[in-house]
């Protein structure tokens, strides 16, 4: 039996999209029903059956920036773009390339833009003298039910988006504070697994992410405390509790798949109960 988080990973249709491009480059997918909301805007978008590219009087990372923020701003007044954050994203197909054009978060899925983010799994393995006194757990977070994404689901003990300006050390730091009450001192010790890579069709619409999945050893006294009002409650649970989750499909796809890359490298659960997983720590191709 496939997981539904493994189908969901890359449940997507390249035929109900069209290619987003800057220059010659694909920076994202755009779904076709949303073509005619784009057409109000021909001086900044170049339609094609092949695909919607961005005009090329836009050549500054500045200028498109400026097209693209004016474009959102209205489409979000019209209830297009849900979920504002006012949290900058920079358009990149990778993580360390310079950015094309930079544009809010909360449309990033609207034009299918790569993102990336930062999934910790924390760990408490409950060692003493060097000898084990009990079985690992993991500490779960539910997502608040106010958030904009997946409320009230089940999520990894700390994630979050990597926003413009921010490494992936620098935004462990910050989420586990916000997210955990996890003093840097701790987070500095994450150590880092997997990198999953989600291509899946959503309401909002598509979500391209890069996944940098860490583990995060915590004291077996400590417990998460949320600063930042985005988790509802922490909970510690066995790795059969965690499993049974994931296979009824409460935690969400990208914590699923953080926490079995987790469970599969220690050895915890049977490789053979993650059929297809492996195909989701290389990228798909954008055409």
């Amino acid at each position: 039996m496939t997981l539904p988080c493994i189908t969901a990973a890359r449940r997507f249709d390249a035929n109900a999209h069209r290619p987003f491009l800057i220059g010659a480059e694909q920076v994202g997918w755009i779904r076709e029903r949303d073509m005619p909301l784009l057409a109000r805007w021909p001086d900044v978008f170049e339609i094609t059956n092949d695909g919607v590219t961005l005009s090329a009087t836009f050549d500054t990372v500045d200028l498109r920036s400026a097209a693209l923020a004016s474009v959102i701003g209205a489409l979000a007044a019209d209830g297009r773009i849900p979920g504002w954050r006012n949290e900058t994203y920079a358009i990149r197909n990778a993580f360390d390339a310079p950015p094309l054009a930079y544009i809010e978060r909360a449309a990033s899925r609207f034009f299918g833009t790569m993102t990336y983010a930062v999934h910790l799994n924390g760990v408490v393995e409950y060692a003493e003298g060097g000898a084990p006194r009990g079985a690992p757990q993991l500490w779960i977070a539910r997502r608040s039910d106010t958030k904009a994404t997946d409320p009230g689901m089940l999520d990894n003990v700390v994630a979050g988006g990597i926003g413009w300006g921010f490494g992936i050390a620098e935004t462990i730091v910050k989420e586990c504070w916000e997210e955990a009450g996890i003093p840097a001192e701790i987070a500095a010790s994450a150590v880092a697994g997997r990198t999953a890579h989600v291509l899946q069709s959503l309401p909002e619409g598509t979500q391209a992410e890069q996944i940098f999945i860490y583990d995060l050893a915590l004291p077996a006294d400590f417990a998460p405390r949320n600063q930042d009002g985005e988790v509802g409650e922490h909970r510690l649970a066995r790795i059969d509790e965690v499993a049974r989750w994931i296979e009824e499909g409460a935690l969400t796809v990208d914590a699923s798949l953080a926490t079995l890359d987790c469970l599969l490298r220690r050895r915890w659960i049977d490789e053979d109960a993650c059929e297809g997983i492996d195909a989701l720590f290389a990228p798909p191709a954008l055409g």
